[in-house]
């Protein structure tokens, strides 16, 4: 039974998400160029960078000059993601709008991403979230490999909601849901969300899909009828996990975009604009992007 919402919330993760595991590093400058136009294109929700340590992620390394130095638009909102308190006092010199934190469902992906067991990063980002909410930010969590983890296969429902549960303790306004490793099907997604739906709140539920094996836009869909309204994506298809071995890009916004227009489903995304900012961003790295409407446009 078709049970859409008659507008989406996408966020835009490209400038983080997308370029953390580009080898070809844009300068400062060209990310800027780029995270403005995104501005122009109607998005209400940028995650601009990330304050992680620069030996991590180099391509990210210079956070705070690309967060000072953008051209704000009233309305949008701009995040970053942090690992802790020095990301945090950082990102909130650089006057970011929405703190995310982030950490795995699984064990060992935990382990492998952040070098620290499940149960010894919630102390940190306890004090991380109660810092930034105390600070008049906003507070977002990220949970990584809900629907399997590239290490220990599927991961239990109840392991998920286990963290879900913590970080809206500690304060979070929002959790994100990802498919790191892109390996949900529909099926999956539905029998998640029906206990879900029971849990949380599906306004502060949003959901993080790469589209590994092609399967991420028929996730949305089935998400849409459990009311789900917010969804991340990155311009072009870019994006993909340096924790997670054959996790590729995230689901296209300019994908999502065609799909819920056609769909009739608001998002107050410029079509148009949003491919002008893909090309420039293509431009910066040499490369096509991966979502077919990039395929289409680099036809024509």
């Amino acid at each position: 039974m078709m049970n859409w919402p008659e507008k989406v919330t996408i966020k835009e993760v490209g400038p983080r998400d997308g370029l953390q595991n580009e080898k070809v590093i844009i300068p400062a400058q060209s990310k800027m160029e780029w995270i403005d136009q995104l501005s122009d294109t109607g998005l209400s929700y940028i995650e601009v960078t990330s304050f992680v340590h620069p030996k991590w992620i180099p391509q990210l390394s210079d956070a705070a000059l690309v967060a000072k130095g953008i051209k704000r638009k009233p309305g949008i909102t701009y995040a970053a993601l942090v690992p802790n308190q020095r990301g945090l006092e950082s990102a909130l010199a650089a006057n970011i709008d929405d703190i995310s934190v982030f950490m795995s469902s699984s064990e060992t992906h935990n382990l492998k991403n952040i070098n620290k067991s499940i149960s010894d990063t919630f102390p940190i980002l306890k004090d991380v979230i109660r810092t930034a909410a105390n600070s008049g930010k906003t507070v977002r969590g990220y949970v990584s490999t809900v629907f399997g983890c590239p290490y220990e296969g599927e991961v239990s429902t109840d392991q998920v909601f286990r963290v879900c549960d913590q970080l809206f303790e500690y304060g979070i306004d929002e959790v994100s849901l990802g498919d790191t490793i892109g390996v949900a099907s529909p099926r999956q997604v539905a029998l998640f969300l029906e206990q879900a739906v029971k849990r949380y709140d599906m306004s502060q539920i949003a959901l993080h899909f790469h589209d590994t094996r092609g399967m991420a836009l028929a996730n949305i869909l089935e998400s849409l009828n459990y009311g789900i309204d917010t969804f991340d994506s990155s311009l072009g298809g870019l994006g993909g996990c340096p924790y997670a071995p054959g996790a590729s890009g995230n689901v296209a916004t300019d994908d999502l975009v065609h799909m819920l227009h056609k769909m009739g489903i608001h998002t107050g995304i410029n079509p148009e604009k949003l491919m002008k900012a893909a090309a420039m961003v293509q431009s910066f790295l040499e490369k096509p992007l991966p979502s077919h409407q990039m395929a289409v446009n680099n036809a024509q």
